[in-house]
């Protein structure tokens, strides 16, 4: 059994906006990485995400970014689900796992965005890791949504 999933959600604003709110560090710290973002994401960079719910800042490697269209990263895997264990039960792999988001445009005032992940290993770690990776990735699409559409911020004060 391959170790993946795929999520996805319509945000009532044009591809080039969504897309902004995810390539952009200072758009993304406004509704996921709530501890900060550093670095635009480019083919080739290397960019620091932190979370304030979940400690240390860690780096996410660059793979492919197609403007408008597609992003693909790589960051470290992690075994255990922190929001079943908490962040102190969860424990680095090591190897990685890649994430692929695509942007499809809607009728032009519309986007679909797809998050898929993969390359856990099939452990009992890596399935908690997987599920929690998924749940986190939801998650984002909800809070992307509102603060592309309406300017809210969904995870303050979600998980802490």
């Amino acid at each position: 059994m391959e170790l993946k999933f795929k999520v996805s959600g319509r945000i009532s604003k044009p591809v080039e906006d969504v897309f902004e709110a995810v390539v952009d560090p200072k758009k993304l710290s406004g509704y996921f990485t709530t501890g900060g973002a550093e670095g635009r994401l480019e083919t080739g960079a290397t960019v620091t995400w932190d979370f304030h719910d979940f400690p240390g800042a860690f780096p996410v490697e660059v793979v492919e970014v197609e403007k408008n269209r597609k992003i693909v990263l790589r960051w470290d895997a992690t075994e255990g689900n922190p929001a079943e264990q908490g962040p102190e039960n969860v424990l680095p792999a090591n190897y990685q796992t890649t994430v692929t988001m695509t942007f499809e445009p809607l009728d032009g005032s519309r986007t679909l965005v797809t998050i898929a992940e993969e390359g856990w290993r099939e452990t009992p770690g890596g399935l908690a890791a997987s599920y929690g990776n998924c749940q986190g990735w939801s998650q984002m699409l909800c809070a992307m949504k509102a603060y592309v559409e309406y300017g809210i911020n969904l995870r303050e004060g979600m998980y802490k």
